[in-house]
């Protein structure tokens, strides 16, 4: 990354690194995860030289190529590219059954996403003063992240919603690590000029991250990932997006889908903030994206496919010289 670079520059940079790297370690397999554009980009790199392509976290579709932008359109592209495809959900490995996607290619094992989660929350971790500090006094903490390109027009709803649930619930704060967009902080800072119970911080290490999940009463997000690792702490999420890759999430009950509405907004939250059943109910809903042991699943799965491989080469050649 540089200041100033074009997402055109960054392409062609990174296509011509990658392509470098494979052309000098010529892999057997080239993994790609999730849809950023480095996945996308990764997969090209690999395609172009021929390389066999696995592709982990494939299938999440919204079927609107500018929701989310780029990620749709990467994700559907890999597909495409990919001689393995490892989906999180069936659901997802039905969008790559309707794409013509052989079914012998497509494993459903969850998301790697979840296994760093519970293996990071599994450990003990000294918060800093300021969060420390934060979390010490008996209030609810909601969690706030905001980041999607898509949301900029529309990010003066959440943080109206969020203004008004803090002046009408005392018993709540909020914890916002603000995201290093200048027009998204722009926003932020004109939104909460000396807020009370509303802590801007600067965004988070992913350890860091975790553990303040692990400690916040629910979360309000635009974040993709977030969808599904806060469910897997046992807290409820407030999504602040018209639509979802992740529907799964909804379906579970572990995710509201609440736009950028910041009447919804307020009226989800509200409704999680004073009624104890309907909180314990989110809570405590099974995660549908896994159990912590995708990676695990995606090594032995590969051993597999190339202990095939090589035993298939091996009796062709056997067979070539009879």
């Amino acid at each position: 990354m540089q200041a100033g670079r074009s997402v055109e520059e960054l392409i062609g940079a990174m296509l011509t690194e990658l392509s470098d790297i494979i052309a000098v370690e010529k892999p057997d397999l080239v993994l790609v995860h999730g849809d950023t554009m480095t996945t996308f980009i990764g997969a090209y790199a690999a395609f172009l030289k021929q390389v066999p392509i696995g592709h982990v976290e494939a299938g999440l579709r919204t079927y609107n190529k500018y929701s989310l932008f780029p990620e749709e359109m990467n994700r559907q592209m890999v597909s495409q590219m990919a001689s393995y495809h490892f989906a999180p959900t069936e659901r997802n490995k039905e969008h790559l059954l309707k794409e013509n996607i052989n079914e012998n290619t497509i494993y459903v094992v969850g998301n790697t996403v979840i296994d760093a989660l519970l293996e990071i929350a599994s450990k003990p971790k000294l918060l800093n003063s300021e969060l420390h500090s934060i979390f010490s006094n008996s209030l609810k903490t909601i969690l706030l992240t905001t980041h999607r390109r898509e949301n900029l027009g529309e990010l003066q709803n959440i943080y109206e919603a969020v203004n008004q649930l803090v002046e009408d619930h005392p018993d709540i704060q909020v914890i916002f690590p603000v995201h290093k967009n200048p027009k998204v902080r722009e926003k932020v800072l004109s939104s909460y000029q000396n807020t009370e119970r509303v802590h801007l911080i600067e965004p988070l290490d992913y350890e860091t991250f975790v553990h303040v999940m692990k400690h916040c009463y629910l979360v309000i997000t635009d974040s993709g990932g977030i969808q599904e690792e806060a469910p897997s702490l046992g807290k409820p999420v407030l999504f602040a997006r018209d639509t979802t890759e992740r529907p799964e999430g909804v379906e579970a009950g572990t995710l509201k889908l609440v736009g950028t509405s910041a009447q919804m907004i307020y009226d989800e939250c509200s409704k999680l903030i004073r009624e104890p059943s309907e909180y314990q109910k989110m809570k405590e809903i099974r995660n549908p994206f896994g159990e912590g042991d995708t990676s695990k699943k995606i090594v032995e799965i590969i051993k597999l496919i190339f202990h095939d491989k090589v035993y298939k080469e091996h009796l062709l050649g056997h067979m070539n010289v009879r």
